[in-house]
C-alpha cells in the first residue's frame, strides 16, 4: 500500500538554500535549531480526507530480518527526522553516525557532524556506504559522490503523504520494508483515531514559528496535522501566494485574534509572558485566557512522532477547553 509510492516521481527540491538562507535571517539567534516547521519542498499536499483514507488496523510492528550485503551497513543520517525513522523501522543497528541535532532515539550515535554546514570530509571519515540528508548546501551530494559514497536526499516533507513515502523508501533502502510498511499504518491509524474527536472544531489558532512571526498554513504538514482536530489557521486569507509559510504582521494577528497560540520557538525563550510583552497582544483573547501552548521538537519533525505531537496538541486544547 504504502510501498507502492515509490514508484511516484520524487519532487526536485529546488528551494531548499533559499528556504534556509532566508530562516538564517529571519530567526536571527534561532538559526542554529532544527529547521523548525519551514518547508524546502514544495509538492502540492494532499487533503486530510486523502490522508485518513489509507488508515488500516494497526499491529505490532514486524521485525524483519537482518538485511544482507546488499543494503547499506554503515549509514550515516544528517537529519533530525530520518534518524527517528531509521530507528523507527529497526535499521538503527546499520548507521554508524548521526548529525548534531539527531538526539532521538537515546541511542542514536550522535556525534559533531553538521547537517546545515556539512564537510564532505569529515563525513568520509567514517567510511558510510549511505548519508541520509535533508538539505544539500550545494556541493554535498556533489563531493560525497566523487567519493563513491551513496547519498539519499529526503527534504522537509509538505504533507503527510511525504512522511509516508520517505519511511517507505528508507524501509526499501535498508531492508526493512514490512517495518517501514507497519509503521505508516500504525502512524496512520493512530492519527484517524484522534481526528475522530476534533476538540479544536470552532477554534481558531496561530502557529509561531519564530518571533519574526513566520507562521504555517493549513496547506502545510504542521497545518494538515492541526485540521485533522477541528481547528482554524488564521494564517490560511494572508497566504495569497500559496507559500505556505508566510509572515504576519503584528497587526494581522491583532485584528484576527485568535483563541490558540501555539510556540514553535518556545524552545528559544518564547512564552505567554513574551508575547504579553509586544504591543497590543496583552488584548489578545489566547493571551488573556492563557490559551498559549509550548511546543517542544516534535513541532519541527515530520517523522513517526507525528502521533506524538498531535497528542500533545490535543491533550493541551482538552485541558484548556475543561
Amino acid at each position: 500500500m504504502f510501498s507502492s509510492r515509490l514508484a511516484a516521481k520524487r519532487t526536485v527540491v529546488v528551494v531548499a538554500a533559499l528556504l534556509t538562507t532566508v530562516l538564517g535571517s529571519a530567526c536571527s539567534s534561532q538559526q542554529n535549531s532544527d529547521v523548525v516547521a519551514i518547508s524546502a519542498n514544495l509538492e502540492t499536499s494532499t487533503t486530510t480526507e486523502t490522508v485518513i483514507e489509507v488508515t488500516t488496523t494497526t499491529a505490532a510492528l514486524a521485525v524483519d530480518e537482518a538485511p544482507g550485503s546488499d543494503y547499506p551497513q554503515a549509514i550515516i543520517s544528517l537529519s533530525a527526522t530520518a534518524t527517528e525513522m531509521l530507528f523507527a523501522i529497526g535499521a538503527g543497528d546499520q548507521v554508524i553516525a548521526v548529525d548534531e541535532y539527531s538526539t532521538y532515539p537515546a541511542e542514536a550515535p550522535v556525534t559533531n557532524l553538521s547537517g546545515f554546514t556539512p564537510n564532505v570530509e569529515a563525513i568520509a571519515e567514517y567510511e558510510p556506504d549511505l548519508v541520509v540528508i535533508s538539505y544539500d548546501p550545494g556541493d554535498l551530494v556533489v563531493g560525497l559522490d566523487l567519493l563513491g559514497i551513496e547519498v539519499l536526499v529526503q527534504g522537509t516533507a509538505s504533507s503527510l503523504e511525504g512522511t509516508y513515502f520517505q519511511i517507505s523508501e528508507l524501509g526499501e533502502k535498508t531492508g526493512h520494508s514490512e517495518a517501514a510498511e507497519e509503521l505508516n499504518e500504525s502512524i496512520a491509524s493512530d492519527l484517524a483515531s484522534l481526528a475522530e474527536d476534533p476538540v479544536g472544531t470552532g477554534l481558531t489558532y496561530f502557529h509561531e514559528v519564530d518571533n519574526t512571526l513566520y507562521t504555517a498554513t493549513s496547506s502545510t504538514f504542521i497545518g494538515q496535522l492541526y485540521s485533522l482536530l477541528g481547528l482554524e489557521n488564521i494564517a490560511d486569507p494572508a497566504d495569497d501566494q500559496g507559500f505556505g509559510y508566510p509572515q504576519l504582521s503584528p497587526e494581522y494577528i491583532i485584528s484576527a485574534n485568535p483563541d490558540l497560540i501555539f510556540l514553535a520557538d518556545a524552545v528559544w525563550g518564547e512564552s505567554a509572558e513574551t508575547l504579553a510583552e509586544r504591543p497590543g497582544w496583552a488584548e489578545l483573547t489566547a493571551i488573556q485566557n492563557n490559551w498559549v501552548v509550548d511546543l517542544d521538537e516534535t513541532s519541527g519533525r515530520w517523522g513517526p512522532r507525528v502521533v506524538d505531537f498531535l497528542t500533545q496538541i490535543h491533550s493541551a486544547i482538552t485541558d484548556l477547553t475543561n
